[in-house]
């Protein structure tokens, strides 16, 4: 009853705050409640298997679901709104994760997920599991507690390493369950109102989750969902947008066809963050504009004027993008100088737009916009041989502008794992300290705990493997490689061996992770049981090509 009685009183503190805020939010009203339309999710969009319904049919899915479904399967479990708990799962039960209230300001209600007293152990052992640089000792947490964040999130990469992307997919939404049973009461996933401070150590795990697992779920074909978590994850910080959604929820606002959403997203957004100096921003609107008007037969004058802009002020992205959908450019374009590779553009502009043509080519490679495409390419260079003012004006603003890469955008390249821009990253990155489990925290971080002091061990070994459980660790360091290992049977055969050694680990794992019961634990938080129910597109063939 004491509980009960306090989150009562919890609830009147809210809304007696809500109340006297009444006042002072109205003149920010305009703004708040239009960014909250924009950002408003809908739970039945979080659930991949909706989308996959929709676009193979009821019937398929379960009966894909039902042949997934283990003969003598227990009890199913209940659904949350992000995740389907999987028959194989051990209990939740207590872990340890809650999540709290901080304060409500302006309307908004800014929370933080708090580690009880037990999960701070584990937390610890984690840290040990770590750096002992054996995968199989982070397993071993989740025989402790099967629904340890981090150890999910670790063990997720490892399997990713492993190239058992459905292994890893899982994890991650079983770290997804987790969050989602600690949420607080009033904690909403589609009002657009609930903020989680990126600076709090404990909350950045969940950007993290989040951000993985709508990777995994864009991989399948599900953009519709993507976007909706893209949407959720803004709208968890969107001033600061720490995990960079603006540089990619274009990509799948455009393979959902969901081509109003993004115009208006630019519109809406376009006064307070400056969009159209986002190269992605720049080419996707007009892209947008260009297959809205295509599918409902209007005039494309409008995407042509803006695609026209955007090639002048960025015209680093058209040879890239055209030999990432195997194009042949004709003889004008290539041999001009303005679309040369060797064209002015600073690192920082490098990385947005290899960022940018490494996710988003599958969306320029349909035959009508590329003949979109060339059409206005032409144009361009007619004005630029014509000494159209914009192509100098544009100029010095690029030369201006794009003078460093933030620590939000190199968080974002870092985890897109898109290979021309991790190509592009600045060198100096190699002698920052980068973890896996929370990239390139911010430099106002707060942690409300600190691990022990430990002393470290000492690296014997060199590796794929070794490296990558290196990065886990909090000290380390991309300049302090470790102690090369002697060759004892020549590096093919150290290669072979690891490679098998991986394999067997990989499986015994994987056992292990679908047969494991935690042990009960007096943790201290009682959970809030979900009372949420659970309400490809087609591949890119690259076929070689050639302008007229």
């Amino acid at each position: 009853m004491d509980e009960i009685d306090a989150s009562l009183q919890e609830v009147e503190r809210i809304l007696g705050e809500s109340k006297s805020t009444h006042i002072q939010d109205t003149e920010q009203s305009t703004v708040t409640s239009s960014m909250k339309a924009l950002l408003t999710v809908e739970h039945k969009n979080l659930n991949p298997d909706n989308e996959m319904k929709r676009i193979f049919g009821s019937r398929v899915v379960q009966a894909e679901m039902s042949r997934r479904q283990p003969r003598h399967a227990r009890a199913r479990k209940k659904a949350t709104w992000m995740s389907t708990p999987k028959d194989t799962w051990p209990p939740i039960g207590k872990i340890g994760l809650s999540m709290t209230l901080k304060e409500t300001r302006n309307g908004v209600q800014y929370y933080i997920f708090e580690h009880s007293k037990d999960y701070q152990k584990i937390q610890f052992q984690f840290y040990e599991a770590v750096e002992s640089l054996n995968p199989q000792n982070i397993a071993n947490i989740l025989q402790i507690q099967g629904y340890h964040i981090d150890a999910l999130i670790a063990l997720s990469d490892v399997f990713k390493m492993s190239e058992d992307m459905q292994m890893s997919a899982e994890l991650l939404e079983r770290a997804l369950h987790s969050f989602e049973t600690s949420f607080h009461p009033l904690f909403s996933l589609t009002t657009g109102n609930c903020r989680l401070e990126f600076k709090i150590a404990e909350n950045r795990p969940f950007y993290l989750t989040v951000f993985k697992h709508l990777t995994y779920v864009g991989q399948r074909g599900c953009y519709r969902t993507a976007l909706e978590f893209c949407k959720l994850l803004l709208s968890l910080d969107p001033d600061n947008d720490p995990m960079c959604v603006l540089l990619m929820i274009d990509f799948y606002a455009l393979r959902s066809e969901e081509f109003a959403f993004l115009i208006r997203l630019f519109n809406e957004w376009e006064g307070h963050r400056n969009l159209s100096q986002l190269p992605n921003f720049a080419f996707s609107l007009p892209l947008a504009m260009f297959c809205q008007a295509d599918k409902n037969g209007e005039d494309t004058t409008a995407a042509d004027n803006l695609l026209q802009k955007s090639l002048m002020m960025f015209p680093g992205f058209l040879m890239p993008l055209l030999d990432n959908c195997s194009v042949n450019p004709d003889c004008e374009v290539s041999s001009h100088s303005f679309f040369s590779p060797t064209a002015h553009q600073s690192d920082a502009l490098k990385q947005l737009i290899s960022l940018y043509v490494g996710r988003c080519h599958s969306c320029w490679k349909p035959p009508e916009v590329l003949q979109w495409l060339e059409r206005n390419v032409k144009v361009v260079l007619q004005r630029v041989n014509d000494k159209d003012p914009l192509v100098e004006e544009y100029n010095k603003k690029r030369k201006t502008r794009y003078q460093g890469t933030p620590r939000n955008i190199l968080r974002h390249i870092l985890l897109s794992e898109i290979k021309d821009a991790t190509a592009a990253l600045p060198q100096d990155l190699a002698n920052t300290t980068v973890v896996s489990y929370d990239p390139l925290p911010p430099t106002d971080s707060i942690a409300a705990y600190q691990s022990p002091q430990r002393t470290r061990r000492i690296n014997q070994e060199s590796s794929t493997l070794t490296n990558f459980f290196r990065s886990l660790m909090p000290n380390f360091n991309l300049d302090e490689p470790a102690a090369p290992v002697q060759p004892a049977q020549g590096a093919e055969g150290g290669a072979q061996n690891l490679r098998q050694g991986m394999v067997v680990l990989m499986g015994a794992m994987r056992d292990l992770l679908n047969n494991i019961r935690p042990v009960e634990h007096p943790f201290e938080n009682p959970q809030n049981e979900g009372d949420n129910q659970n309400n490809d597109e087609e591949g890119d063939e690259d076929q070689d090509e050639e302008w007229d």
